[in-house]
């Protein structure tokens, strides 16, 4: 994470206005994609990437907002809105002040400056680590505080509704409730949780592929309406299915060839990774690494053969992983269709592991990436 101090000095330059300041966490998945929104399971863990944003008031009737990122500062009009995005990496914030005044708050003016180190476009929620961050501060100013799962949802319409991307609660929800050295099992539907704790003799390192992400648009609402296309077939026969969640595969076996295809297969991925997700928090809350690492191998050649939302890159990184010493889970992770991956490797191994995966990926496909080694952290907090 930046130096809050460096954004608390930036802001006060620009806006020459003392800010409150708030960090809100990038995630990695360790298993469960595509679930959420089939209200399913998911495991992901907060991480120490994030992004900051300091926020003061202003008089002037505007809403100003700064990028650092971007090198870019855009403005609107507090008292009219924009209802609809515009493509620009504003619709995020603009977003969560959207969903906030359609709750009924008065949206003042203020001034906000955003921060992060969360990479862009890689599967790490870079978005909605924007999007919390921005939502706890504008809270700050409004002088309301939701509960945690409600600021989630909140956050979630923003980047449903507002942004256009069709995504589920995941992301948001870690931001906001991730815990230090903890995954989290996270049941889509109700919204309750579980800590399942990483052992301190595991390293998250994650791999970057350098191949762009995005789930507002093309492929990825695709996959979701071909999921939940599958879903109707089964609904015509059980009613009570409502979502994926509900489905079992021997509904795909006995109906299975009332959907299209790709549909099935779409179907196919998402049921098997429930099924996979609840097995690999058990197995971590046991201390079974080794199952967990077959979980996400699995997993991994399901999102990719089934689901077909990986990339040559992705599998090729995967592949490059699978014999290092120290690995014991590798997969892609995020919305898939580039972006990165997840690799739990023993901290002891961790830095040669590294190093490693990134010569081979760069030999086989001479593209340098981005590796981290990174460890879970806690979730989205005011920063004292």
């Amino acid at each position: 994470m930046h130096d809050p101090a460096e954004l608390r000095t930036l802001h006060l330059e620009r806006f020459h206005a003392e800010p409150a300041v708030f960090a809100a966490p990038g995630r990695v998945n360790l298993i469960g994609e595509h679930t959420d929104y089939a209200e399913g399971f998911v495991m992901p863990a907060a991480i120490n990437f994030a992004t900051l944003a300091g926020i003061s008031p202003n008089t002037s009737g505007k809403i100003a907002i700064y990028s650092e990122n971007y090198r870019e500062e855009r403005s609107f009009d507090a008292a009219a809105l924009p209802v609809k995005p515009s493509g620009h990496w504003s619709d995020y914030p603009m977003g969560v002040a959207h969903v906030l005044a359609g709750e009924g708050h008065r949206i003042p003016g203020f001034s906000l400056s955003l921060w992060g180190d969360v990479p862009l476009g890689s599967g790490l929620s870079s978005s909605a680590a924007v999007e919390v961050a921005t939502a706890l501060a504008v809270e700050s100013l409004i002088g309301t505080s939701y509960p945690g799962p409600v600021l989630a949802r909140l956050c979630q319409r923003a980047e449903n509704q507002f942004v256009g991307a069709s995504s589920g609660i995941m992301d948001q929800f870690i931001s906001i409730h991730g815990q230090e050295n903890h995954a989290l099992l996270l049941d889509c539907r109700d919204l309750s949780s579980k800590l399942a704790p990483i052992p301190d003799e595991v390293a998250l390192v994650i791999a970057n592929t350098m191949v762009k992400h995005s789930v507002a648009g093309g492929d990825y609402p695709t996959r979701r309406r071909e999921a939940e296309a599958a879903c109707a077939v089964i609904a015509r026969h059980r009613p009570e299915v409502k979502f994926l969640r509900d489905a079992t595969l021997a509904d795909l076996e006995r109906w299975g060839h009332e959907m299209e295809p790709k549909s099935l297969m779409r179907a196919r991925h998402i049921v098997s990774e429930n099924l996979r997700t609840v097995a690999a928090a058990d197995a971590l809350l046991r201390g079974d690494l080794e199952e967990l690492g077959r979980l996400m191998a699995e997993a991994h050649w399901s999102y990719s053969r089934d689901f077909e939302a990986s990339c040559v890159e992705a599998d090729a990184m995967v592949e490059l992983a699978a014999d290092l010493p120290g690995l014991i889970g590798a997969r892609l992770t995020g919305g898939g269709f580039g972006g990165c991956t997840v690799n739990l490797v023993e901290q002891t191994e961790a830095e040669t592991f590294a190093q490693k995966l990134g010569e081979r990926y760069t030999a086989r496909m001479g593209i340098v990436p981005e590796i981290h080694i990174c460890h879970a952290s806690g979730g989205a907090h005011r920063v004292a």
